[in-house]
């Protein structure tokens, strides 16, 4: 079952931007029923066209949104895009600082044309003294320690995902939501911006705290200080991996009891947890090998039935065969421009007990031109001239 849940229907939302940030910003006010009109360069934006680990990026953060085709470089454009603006309730954008005040856009001019907008940039850093360097989700990773913490020691990595990016997005969203709501009592417009870098910061905290706690660098999560005395991954009897977590001393009695590891139950050096723990170097090998004896299809409604936490270690096409993604509402349909079709998440909440309605197709280049220009009176041929690029120039 899927909820109908719209609070945001009957915003209007204009987007200027591209790759993740500001696209996933975009999509979240669009899962809450906000009307996302994408402003798109004549061509269309850039990232349609990117391949391998990139070629998800325009599809599944565009899902939902009205693309409009506008070249603010010319008359028609600039006039266009205005009356566009003065409908709205919401601008995103993620361009430099210095291309905004070129274009006419930035905060402090579109509040003296239209002081009930709510301007929300997404940027590489916050004010101060990086805020005109380029970002991008690997570098702040590695500046804000996140890949330092990620990798072994001497190995920095970024997460497997673009993590910050979204969670950049969702900060965005976030923000404009309180804006909207504030704006409810006072009418007037908010100036917000979002740093990808602060964004890291924050997922980054709880090892700040502890730094600052105890005085000491917190190792690699790979080869951190265990306060556990099984936390690890094993290899099943097929040869599938699976992390198990005996986390308290009631699962370590049960995950004792199912490997055949009485012993261990009895033995004098390990009846505490922290013993268990400083045990590890030759008690993990012992229920790694216990494990390697069982195959996949039986430890996990073992470990389910004992309560104990476990995970087989998955790929993303896994998740594709999984049931609890696969039930109703999991996943939700979707359709490219070009007619081929996708699955993908909604929001990961419930409301009243019901998954979110996700899902929503990918509008062609310029689908809704005629449909949202004409309806702010522009004439197809004035439609036609603001989406044209200039003569002689590269669209």
């Amino acid at each position: 079952m899927t909820a109908e849940f719209k609070p945001l229907e009957g915003i209007r939302v204009v987007e200027m931007s591209h790759m993740v940030m500001g696209p996933s910003c975009g999509m979240f006010l669009a899962f809450l029923g906000a009307e996302v009109v994408k402003v798109e360069p004549p061509g269309g934006d850039k990232t349609r066209q990117l391949t391998g680990m990139g070629s998800a990026f325009f599809p599944l953060f565009n899902r939902r949104k009205k693309s409009v085709v506008l070249d603010s470089r010319t008359p028609a454009g600039k006039e266009a895009l205005n009356r566009l603006l003065a409908s709205a309730d919401v601008f995103i954008d993620n361009f430099k600082d210095s291309t905004l005040q070129g274009m006419g856009l930035d905060a402090e001019t579109l509040h003296e044309r239209f002081p009930h907008l709510i301007c929300a940039s997404h940027k590489g850093f916050l004010s101060g003294p990086y805020e005109r360097r380029t970002a991008l989700d690997e570098v702040v990773q590695m500046m804000s320690g996140l890949a330092y913490m990620t990798g072994p020691k001497g190995r920095p990595l970024r997460v497997g995902t673009s993590a910050n990016d979204i969670m950049g997005g969702l900060f965005g969203a976030f923000a404009i939501i309180a804006a909207l709501f504030e704006r409810g009592k006072t009418g007037g417009g908010r100036t917000i911006r979002v740093g990808l870098f602060e964004n890291c910061l924050l997922l980054v905290s709880q090892h700040m705290v502890q730094f600052e706690l105890e005085g000491r660098d917190p190792e690699p999560m790979p080869e951190r200080a265990f306060s556990w005395p099984i936390y690890d991954v094993f290899a099943d009897a097929e040869g599938g991996q699976i992390f198990i977590g005996a986390v308290s001393d009631g699962h370590w009695t049960r995950l004792c009891g199912y490997l055949g590891l009485d012993d261990l139950l009895q033995h004098p050096e390990l009846q505490s947890r922290m013993a268990r723990i400083n045990a590890r170097s030759w008690v993990v090998p012992l229920v790694a090998a216990a494990v390697a004896r069982r195959p996949m299809a039986e430890l996990l409604p073992a470990l389910e039935k004992m309560e104990i936490p476990f995970a087989p270690v998955a790929k993303p096409s896994d998740l594709f065969r999984d049931q609890h993604v696969m039930r109703q509402g999991g996943l939700a349909s979707s359709q490219t421009a070009d007619g081929r079709t996708f699955r993908a998440p909604a929001l990961p909440i419930e409301i009243d007990g019901a998954s979110l309605a996700g899902g929503g197709d990918v509008d062609s280049i310029g689908g809704h031109n005629a449909e949202i220009l004409g309806s702010l009176g522009l004439t197809p041929e004035e439609v036609a001239a603001a989406a044209k690029a200039p003569s002689g120039e590269a669209a």
